[in-house]
């Protein structure tokens, strides 16, 4: 009984509002666990269960409650307990969504204005624990390059067969690309015309043969 009332007396954080968001599924169900330890532990189990439901809201979440509601309601669900419930919060927002946001990741991530090297690492981080292996991974893998690459791989003689392939050989061919680029415009710099002079940046001026508004002398 002292310790019901100590219990009682001390401040524990109830659980934020859980919207089905991946990330915040083990931290919902570690703090409406302490709190019902703390503060619940007489209460009945679907007493438990309702009030970890009234901090489901919003969207999807809010879709799924309504439907375990109406099974609670017609005594056709299996949850019984706080800890089932805990049990299916888990399993219906948590591994599997993880897996669905990887999918969609992976499905839409592109390399931009990244290098072919960042863009591998990138895609190497979304395809880490996916389902995609083999020629669905080596497609979606070649949809992301920008369209200059793929222009270049069309070229290639001998076509690579495993993603690790793939993504050695548009590294290469991206540096190899960048590196020309760079050489291309050194030179350009560099060029020297007659009079011993390099041309200008922004190429002669606005006069006919150079100068600012250069006249023939």
């Amino acid at each position: 009984m002292l310790l019901q009332q100590q219990k009682s007396r001390v401040e524990v954080t109830k659980p934020q509002v859980f919207s089905r968001k991946m990330k915040e599924v083990s931290a919902f169900i570690n703090v409406a666990r302490i709190y019902i330890r703390m503060k619940m532990t007489e209460k009945a189990a679907m007493t438990q269960v309702a009030w970890v439901l009234s901090y489901v809201q919003g969207g999807v979440a809010e879709a799924w409650k309504d439907n375990l509601l109406d099974e609670l309601a017609k005594e056709e669900s299996e949850v019984e307990s706080v800890e089932q419930l805990f049990t299916k919060i888990r399993n219906d927002f948590g591994e599997t969504s993880k897996e669905e946001r990887k999918i969609e990741q992976l499905r839409t991530i592109e390399q931009g204005g990244r290098t072919c090297d960042k863009y591998v690492q990138g895609f190497k981080k979304v395809t880490r624990r996916s389902s995609y292996v083999g020629r669905p991974l080596i497609e979606e893998f070649k949809r992301g390059l920008n369209r200059a690459i793929r222009r270049k791989l069309a070229k290639v003689e001998e076509l690579p067969t495993t993603i690790g392939e793939w993504q050695e050989k548009v590294v290469r061919l991206d540096r190899n690309q960048r590196q020309s680029r760079a050489e291309e415009r050194m030179l350009g710099r560099n060029t020297v015309y007659p009079g011993g002079n390099a041309q200008p940046r922004g190429g002669y001026g606005g006069g006919l043969y150079g100068g600012r508004g250069g006249q023939i002398m």
